[in-house]
């Protein structure tokens, strides 16, 4: 008799040794470093940018928590800490520019969220972003592709003001986030900034 075929391979093994299901992540099988390290070599807009190094997902990230930081002083270490990953999912299924997720449409938003649920409880977060935390962020990350589009990805100011709408003004330390970084440096800093928020409250 002939064996059944293996079902096809939905997990991928990380630089820790972890080995993560994308149909079923589990919050164990999440590393801080494995993000990091992914995150830190995933290009935004498709790597087509200005600068000798890529303007990767975790410098995006540290941006939009930044962003999100000025906009909202009151936020607690936890808020920000969300808003620093909120697109962490990127390190296992990759920056898919906003026109490609209108093509995968449920799929890639369903194993997206997924893998959010997975590493909001490996880090000690609700496994759901609050209604306001996620339209705060949003707004931020909005505000950093204006400033990522005209400054770094070749969009006229025009184009950019109607696809993402006018943003406000950001202090100079702000916008010191656009300049791209290298790989190791931009690895380093997202992990120094998670480190920082999770001094107080320990999760992971």
């Amino acid at each position: 008799m002939a064996r059944k075929p293996e079902p096809p391979r939905a997990w991928q093994r990380m630089l820790s040794g972890r080995r993560l299901d994308l149909l079923d992540p589990s919050p164990l099988d999440i590393e801080i470093e494995d993000i990091a390290h992914g995150l830190a070599r995933v290009a935004r807009w498709n790597g087509q940018t200005r600068g000798a190094h890529s303007f990767s997902v975790a410098q995006h990230c540290l941006l939009v928590e930044a962003i999100a930081d000025h906009l909202n002083p009151d936020w607690s270490d936890a808020w920000r800490l969300m808003a620093l990953l909120h697109d962490a999912p990127e390190y296992v299924i990759g920056d898919m520019i906003s026109p490609f997720k209108v093509v995968m449409g449920d799929a890639y938003k369903s194993v997206e969220l997924r893998l959010l649920t997975a590493i909001h409880l490996r880090f000690g977060l609700p496994a759901v972003t609050p209604a306001a935390q996620k339209r705060k962020t949003k707004e931020a990350d909005t505000i950093a592709a204006f400033f990522e589009a005209t400054r770094l990805a070749g969009f006229g100011r025009e184009e950019a003001l109607r696809f993402f709408g006018r943003p406000q003004a950001l202090p100079a330390v702000v916008l010191a986030w656009l300049e791209p970084l290298d790989t190791e440096t931009a690895q380093s800093r997202f992990l120094m900034r998670f480190a920082e928020l999770t001094a107080s409250a320990g999760p992971g």
